[in-house]
């Protein structure tokens, strides 16, 4: 395939939504050669959706394909038995085999949302470990030093507070790093909390006899809690399969400070657009709920079509704008004359547990048919047809 070396396509492919990297002069020099480069992406399938934040690193590979490089997939289902230890201040609870097999079942199809997965390569890194004999993994780890491995700042705050680091976390990086030694990686994309890991990528090639990889690392996307990255642990993210309407309602709920940076790294909006619509905002000619309306837009119809995105945003602005009662609301069988009001909610699947239930009464986000309920000890009398409304965007209704 031809390589576009236009300069402004590889400048904006290097500056727009990107955090760092390293070494942008060898890397600039490699996209204006002409060559074809293995640009590789990794995602350890820890859960089954493909979310948001994922789409960031996605759509900067996807631009890498779009100038004739060779985009790498690499579906971490080995390195996910382990569990990244990157930013985390407790060990993550392992998955077993059939866990991570059901979880990824459908990651290609979400991927191919953003990247062309007919034209990329795709691996999952089981493909060299298991085939491996025990030997590999002592000559693999002989080739680094545990000074080398704990001096990261998450392993060393976690020592300090006397919580473990478990001798697997400590294999963690080192997969990681074969797993570009393996795939023969010229560049690697990923978010910037992974910086540690992607240096220590770089000494592995450096050891096995390979060109060190260049490393594009992507700014954090910051999930609808408005504080912490999007993270399927957290439970803060938007998944790329969402259905519409429930995808713009979520995207309306970002807060406002976070609008641009949805702008910047999940939008082809330029950025000049996006500079106009913040001094429109600036200057009290555009109020930020319309912005963000038109960045909700953009996003849900890049990945439920133009037409599931305007309905949605119909939708939107009739139920939390209007207060009108959305046009498909759905059906919850209590199977009881009475029920405790957090039971009722629960088994509606509006909250994950109790407390999140009693949370959500006494702070008055619940109304039945209209009615406030802020007592979560109160046992509703229950009726078919009974509209339940939790925020100002979920509803049920009693069947």
């Amino acid at each position: 395939m031809e390589i576009n070396a236009n300069p402004q396509k590889i400048k904006e492919t290097l500056e727009r939504g990107v955090e760092e990297i390293v070494d942008k002069n060898h890397l600039e020099k490699q996209m204006n050669s002409g060559k074809q480069l293995r640009i590789k992406f990794g995602i350890d399938p820890t859960a089954p959706d493909i979310h948001l934040g994922h789409a960031v690193g996605l759509r900067k590979l996807r631009q890498f394909q779009d100038l004739g490089h060779k985009a790498v997939l690499i579906v971490g289902d080995f390195t996910t038995l382990i569990g990244d230890p990157s930013g985390r201040t407790t060990s993550r609870p392992p998955l077993n085999e059939a866990q991570i097999r059901d979880n990824m079942k459908d990651y290609i199809s979400q991927a191919s949302k953003v990247i062309d997965v007919k034209k990329a390569e795709i691996h999952c890194n089981s493909e060299w470990f298991k085939k491996e004999p025990m030997s590999f993994l002592m000559d693999l780890a002989s080739r680094f030093t545990v000074a080398r491995l704990i001096e990261r700042e998450d392993f060393q705050k976690r020592l300090k507070e006397g919580t473990d680091v478990s001798m697997l976390e400590l294999l963690y990086p080192m997969l990681q790093a074969y797993d570009s030694v393996a795939c023969r990686a010229d560049i690697e994309i990923g978010g910037y909390d992974q910086r540690l890991n992607f240096l220590f990528t770089r000494r592995a090639q450096k050891k096995f006899g390979q060109d060190e990889q260049d490393i594009l690392m992507v700014p954090l996307l910051i999930g609808i809690d408005g504080s912490k990255k999007m993270s399927k642990s957290v439970g803060n993210y938007i998944r790329l399969d969402e259905e519409g309407n429930k995808m713009f309602t979520q995207l309306m709920a970002v807060p406002d400070s976070q609008m641009w940076n949805y702008f910047e790294l999940l939008t082809d909006r330029p950025k000049k657009e996006i500079e106009n619509l913040k001094e429109e905002i600036l200057e009290n000619k555009k109020h930020p709920r319309d912005a963000k309306m038109e960045m909700a837009l953009e996003i849900v119809s890049m990945y439920r079509g133009a037409e599931a995105s305007q309905n949605a945003k119909e939708e939107f602005v009739r139920v939390t704008q209007r207060g009108e009662l959305p046009s498909d609301i759905p059906s919850v069988e209590t199977g009881e004359k009475e029920i405790n009001i957090l039971d009722l909610l629960v088994k509606a699947g509006v909250a994950a547990s109790k407390s999140e239930a009693k949370r959500l009464v006494v702070q008055n986000g619940v109304r039945l048919d209209g009615e406030v309920k802020n007592d979560w000890k109160e046992t509703l009398k229950t009726k078919k047809g009974q509209i339940v409304q939790v925020g100002k965007s979920r509803f049920f209704k009693l069947n």
